[in-house]
C-alpha cells in the first residue's frame, strides 16, 4: 500500500490575491477500457494571479499532460479546473514555423489573437524588444541560436495576450549558462507584465530559483506529494546558499516520493 500523500508547506506566510488556476480532484487516463494507464490521479492545486508556480516530478509523472489539461488540448471527465483569465502553452522546443522571420512567427500570434493588422508590426517589434530581440527582427529560426528561438517562443506567447502563462521546460535543452540568463529575463519579465505562470522543470535548483511556490508531484499516476513556499528575496542566484539549502529539502521530498514508488 502506499502511505497517505501530505501536503508539507516549507516556510511561513499566506497566499494573497485572487485564484488563477483552481484545480479539484482532478484524475487522468489513457488507452482502451481493460488496459487503461492512469496519469494523474486526485490532483488538486491552487495558483493565485501573478504568482509563479513551478512543477517539479520523475519523468512522467505527468506534469505535461497536467499542462496540457489546463490550456484546454487534452480533456477528462473526471475533476474540474476553473480558470480565471486565458491560458497560453509554451513547449520545450520553439515550435517556431521555420518559413517565417522572428516577427513573422509573432505577427501570426497577432493576427490569431484578433490584434488590428495595422499593429501587427508595431507590435511585434514591441515584443521582440521585450524579449531582448531587437535587431532580430528579420531573422529566419535557423539563423538564431537555441536561446534566441526560446525568446522568439516567448514573444509569441505573450502576443497570444494570455493572462496564464503554461510553460513546459522551456530552457530544459538549453546550456547551463543560456538557461541562467534567460532566468534573468524572464524574471523580469514576469515582474513587468505580470501574468500567472506555471513552469514545469525537472530541475529543482532552477524551479526554487524562479517559483513562489513549488509542487512536487509524485510518479505515475501523479498526485500532489508536497508544496513548498519559496520565501526568498528576488533576484535569486542559482548558486546562493538560501537557494542550495531550500532545492536541498526539496530533491529530499521528490527522492522519497521516487523511492516510495520503486518499492510499491
Amino acid at each position: 500500500m502506499t502511505a497517505p500523500i501530505a501536503t508539507a508547506l516549507a516556510g511561513a506566510g499566506p497566499l494573497r490575491g485572487p485564484l488563477a488556476i483552481s484545480i479539484s480532484n482532478l484524475s487522468k487516463s489513457y488507452g482502451p477500457p481493460g488496459n487503461r494507464v492512469l496519469a494523474l490521479r486526485d490532483i488538486s492545486l491552487e495558483v493565485r494571479r501573478g504568482e509563479f508556480h513551478c512543477l517539479v516530478g520523475a519523468s512522467g509523472c505527468g506534469k505535461s499532460t497536467l499542462l496540457s489539461l489546463i490550456v484546454g488540448l487534452e480533456r477528462t471527465k473526471v475533476g474540474k479546473i476553473r480558470l480565471q483569465g486565458r491560458p497560453t502553452l509554451m513547449f520545450q522546443e520553439s515550435a517556431l514555423f521555420p518559413w517565417l522571420t522572428a516577427r513573422g512567427n509573432v505577427e501570426l500570434a497577432l493576427r490569431l489573437a484578433g490584434a488590428r493588422k495595422a499593429t501587427w508590426r508595431a507590435e511585434a517589434d514591441r515584443l521582440l524588444a521585450l524579449v531582448r530581440l531587437t535587431g532580430f527582427e528579420h531573422k529566419l529560426p535557423h539563423e538564431l541560436s537555441g536561446g534566441m528561438r526560446q525568446r522568439v517562443a516567448l514573444a509569441r506567447a505573450l502576443a497570444q495576450r494570455a493572462d496564464i502563462l503554461l510553460m513546459d521546460e522551456p530552457f530544459g535543452s538549453l546550456d547551463a549558462m543560456t538557461r541562467d540568463l534567460l532566468h534573468d529575463e524572464l524574471e523580469q519579465l514576469w515582474a513587468e507584465t505580470g501574468p500567472t505562470v506555471v513552469f514545469v522543470t525537472h530541475d529543482v535548483r532552477e524551479a526554487v530559483r524562479l517559483g513562489d511556490q513549488v509542487t512536487v508531484l509524485t510518479s505515475r499516476p501523479g498526485r500532489v506529494a508536497a508544496v513548498f513556499e519559496v520565501n526568498l528575496p528576488r533576484p535569486r542566484l542559482v548558486g546562493s546558499a538560501d537557494v542550495a539549502a531550500l532545492t536541498e529539502e526539496v530533491t529530499d521530498r521528490l527522492r522519497a516520493e521516487v523511492r516510495r514508488h520503486a518499492d510499491d
